[in-house]
Order: structure tokens, then C-alpha cells, then sequence
């Protein structure tokens, strides 16, 4: 399997997760079995939908949009992201957003550090505040464009790209560990592997940015990867949704989507059956989809996926990821 095909895996299993997400995102779980039964497609948002409200199935959310912006600064800036930069281009996006009339915005940890941004405060303290999944959720470009077997330039990259919004050690570890199985896979490594990569990273990770109070997440990965593999399948979603946590906190759904990577590693569930559960389990689940989607697309390819769901989701966002993804491994083997 090629660079490309695991890279385009990735990407497109973000945009695949984003979008089996989109419907059910921020209902509760007993509110998605009610109204969804089980999530095993594409689906319409509903009217009452509280950020998406009317979007066709298939539609991408902010959790794509903004890695596809990541993407581009990447290539701009030759693997570098120069943090102001990404300050604009970010407010200059939720202004698009707004203009169409769109509730699919700007998370909490981005609004509050670009509102201290637009009020004259530095880029490097604007983001000490920032805990959620945000910069995990746009990760993936990095993992695509920077190799972890250079782990020093790696984590940089991933610092820069966190430095604006989430300039903490939860949002930092919580990046670096989703960017590490993206790379790892990229390099052809298992997922099993890739996931204990992402695990030893997250630890490394967590010394750089505001340190800031909250469960760690490299022991919180390493705990709901152990409770995974253990679990059985008619307890497996009481304990993502119950004990391990579905919200945009960084040490629940990044750590949610790392349990999900478990089960496929181990061999309890396939890859599409685990974005389907991360879509009807309840909170986030838009943001757990594309960061499982991606980690295990770098690792599997992009075959894997089902390839009418990533036709259309390609057809109604008028996707097309190649160009991008090329241009991010450019600059990886440069």
C-alpha cells in the first residue's frame, strides 16, 4: 500500500467520520437511538438538529474544513505554520460561516482565544486557556506532512499548529497523539503500533504549552485502550459514553476515539462498524469520528473505506482532497 493511498485514507476517513457524525452531533445517546436507531449510514440532519440543523447527508462540518485550512497553511508555509496566520485565516472562516447563516462555528477553546486575539492580545498567550479537541480535530494534516521518525520536527509542527487556540498541555498532547498514528500509519506501520506511538507521544507532548489542571491524556489513553480490550460488546458503549466520555473535552472524545482504535486493532470490530458507533454513541460525536476516521484510514488506506460513502461525501462538499494530500507529501519527503 503506498504513501498516498494511507494518506488519502486518512483525510477522507476524517471527512468519512465527520460527516456519519454530522446528524448526531451534541444529541444524547438515548436521544440518537431514539430518533436514528443505530447509525449505520449517511444520514439528513434533522430540522431540530442544535448545529446543523437541515444539512444533507453526506455534509461535512467544521472538524473537515478546518484540517483542509491547516492543510493549506502547511503547504503556504513549506511545513511551517506561522501561528498569527492561522489566527486569521480561522476568524476570517467563522465570518464565512456566519454570512451563510451557518451554526456549525468556531468551538469554545478557538472563540475564546481569537476574541483575546481581536482584543490585542498576543497569538503565544491567546491560546493558554484552550482544553478541548479543537486542534486535535485539525491534526491530521501535520501527520500527514511531518514524518515521526523525525520526532523533534514533528512535535514542532504539531506546537505550531496548536500554539493559537491550544497552547495547553491537554491540547497539545491530545494533537500530537492523534497526529502520531496518522504518521505512523502513513509509514506503514500497524494500528496497533501506530496506537502505541500516539500513547508514547501524548506523554512527551504534554511538557510543551500552559500546563494546565485536568487528567493527562497520555495515561487516560493508555487506561481506555486497556478498558476497551477488555470490555464486551454489549458493555462497550456504556463505557464510552458513561466512564470514558463523549464531550469536546480533549481527555474524553480523543481519548474515546482512541478506545474505538482499540477494538479494531484487536480484531472485535471493523473500521466502518467503529465510525457507525462513534456516530450514534452520543456528544461529539462529529469530532470522534474524524479523528478515529483518520487515524484508522492512515493505517488501513483509503480502500477500506466503503467507496460510494466517500463518493458522496466528495460530491456534496465538492471534495477533492488529492491535490492537498499530495502536496503534503511532498513536503514530508523533501
Amino acid at each position: 500500500m503506498s504513501q498516498l493511498d494511507r494518506a488519502l485514507g486518512a483525510f477522507y476517513g476524517l471527512a468519512l467520520g465527520d460527516a456519519l457524525g454530522m446528524p448526531t452531533q451534541s444529541f444524547s445517546r438515548a436521544q440518537i437511538l431514539e430518533r436514528f436507531g443505530a447509525i449505520t449510514d449517511l444520514q439528513d440532519a434533522p430540522a431540530d438538529q442544535p448545529i446543523a440543523p437541515n444539512m444533507p447527508k453526506g455534509s461535512i462540518t467544521d472538524d473537515t474544513e478546518q484540517a483542509i485550512l491547516v492543510a493549506q497553511l502547511l503547504v503556504e508555509g513549506d511545513a511551517r505554520i506561522d501561528p498569527a496566520q492561522l489566527a486569521r485565516r480561522l476568524i476570517d472562516w467563522e465570518a464565512r460561516m456566519q454570512a451563510k447563516g451557518s451554526q456549525d462555528l468556531l468551538g469554545p477553546s478557538t472563540k475564546h482565544a481569537l476574541s483575546l486575539i481581536l482584543a490585542g492580545h498576543s497569538v503565544a498567550e491567546a491560546g493558554r486557556f484552550g482544553t478541548t479537541n479543537g486542534a486535535a480535530m485539525r491534526i491530521t494534516p501535520v501527520g500527514i506532512a511531518c514524518d515521526i521518525a523525525r520526532p523533534d520536527h514533528f512535535l514542532n509542527a504539531v506546537v505550531q499548529a496548536c500554539q493559537v487556540t491550544h497552547n495547553t498541555s491537554l491540547g497539545i498532547a491530545s494533537a500530537a497523539a492523534v497526529a502520531a498514528v496518522v504518521s505512523s500509519g502513513i509509514n506503514g506501520k500497524t494500528l496497533e503500533h501506530a496506537l502505541n506511538a500516539g500513547t508514547e507521544m501524548a506523554f512527551r507532548a504534554e511538557h510543551h504549552g500552559h500546563w494546565v489542571a485536568g487528567a493527562r491524556i497520555g495515561p487516560r489513553i493508555r487506561w481506555a485502550r486497556e478498558a476497551s480490550t477488555r470490555c464486551n460488546n454489549d458493555n462497550l458503549g456504556d463505557l464510552l459514553y458513561d466512564v470514558i466520555g463523549t464531550s469536546v473535552a480533549s481527555q474524553e472524545s480523543v481519548v474515546a476515539a482512541f478506545a474505538l482504535a482499540q477494538r479494531v486493532a484487536s480484531g472485535a470490530m471493523n473500521s466502518f462498524d467503529a465510525l457507525c458507533m462513534a456516530a450514534s454513541i452520543g456528544g461529539d460525536t462529529d469530532t470522534i469520528g474524524a479523528v478515529l476516521g483518520a487515524m484508522l484510514g492512515a493505517c488501513e488506506g483509503l480502500d477500506h473505506w466503503p467507496a460510494p460513502l466517500i463518493g458522496h461525501v466528495k460530491e456534496v462538499n465538492q471534495l477533492q482532497l488529492e491535490p492537498l494530500v499530495k502536496a503534503l507529501l511532498n513536503l514530508r519527503n523533501a
